[in-house]
């Protein structure tokens, strides 16, 4: 059966995201800093899980739920100037400038020329498509799904509106959870492009046995993948 679709995630598969976060939940820690940075991250971390549902995926979300912690660990009264700061913060993060991973622009170009192309990704509506924008990648794809969550009925959903189902597509991504089990589950075959850090929310054990699964270094190797099951 020929693969004509490829579905391709957006944050640390095609450009540099996590890193950011990271850097910003450092920066979080300082302005607490009279409090154990452990303790920080463990509250950031359960408040940032029961916002999901609320906020979705994305920087406005993680500002919030920075906001939220810095409250709950200061018994509502954080330092002065802590919240102010941690707005600042977001708004750095919305204005990042855009780096694409190595390799992403000319395995995009080479799998252009051959399938059509899908970016499926989470997160907020306006931050994706303003970094979709400023990627310089967006005339490569046929379609763009900027979806709240990533599961079995995405892709089915996904793979049968832009392509001919899932069985003939492959998704790849950096998330195992997000880009990989559940493409599996609905039949697609599935990438996983390792980020060299990943979001605590997004780590799962990959289905290494399972014949539709793929593991590459990097995403250069991706239309050769391809092509050897098309």
């Amino acid at each position: 059966m020929p693969i004509t679709t490829v579905g391709l995630d957006a944050d640390d598969t095609l450009w540099h995201n996590e890193t950011i976060f990271r850097l910003t939940q450092a920066r979080f820690l300082d302005l607490l800093g009279e409090h154990d940075n452990a303790a920080i991250e463990t509250r950031l971390a359960e408040v940032e899980k029961r916002n999901l549902r609320l906020y979705g995926y994305g920087i406005k979300g993680f500002t919030l739920s920075m906001i939220e912690t810095a409250m709950e660990l200061c018994e509502g009264e954080p330092p002065p100037g802590v919240v102010r700061e941690i707005l600042a913060a977001g708004r750095e993060m919305i204005a990042h400038p855009v780096e694409t991973l190595p390799g992403v622009d000319e395995a995009l170009a080479q799998l252009a020329e051959r399938y059509r192309l899908v970016l499926i990704t989470k997160g907020d509506l306006l931050d994706q498509e303003r970094k979709l924008a400023a990627s310089g990648l967006g005339d490569l794809f046929a379609a763009v799904e900027i979806v709240s969550e990533k599961d079995r009925g995405t892709y089915d959903r996904v793979f049968t509106r832009h392509g001919t189902g899932a069985v003939e597509a492959v998704m790849a991504g950096n998330s195992v959870k997000s880009d990989v089990i559940p493409a599996i589950e609905a039949g697609a075959f599935a990438v996983h492009i390792p980020y060299h850090v990943t979001w605590a929310h997004e780590v799962a054990e990959p289905p290494v046995d399972h014949p539709r699964f793929g593991l590459l270094d990097t995403i250069a190797a991706l239309p050769d993948w391809i092509a050897e099951r098309a």
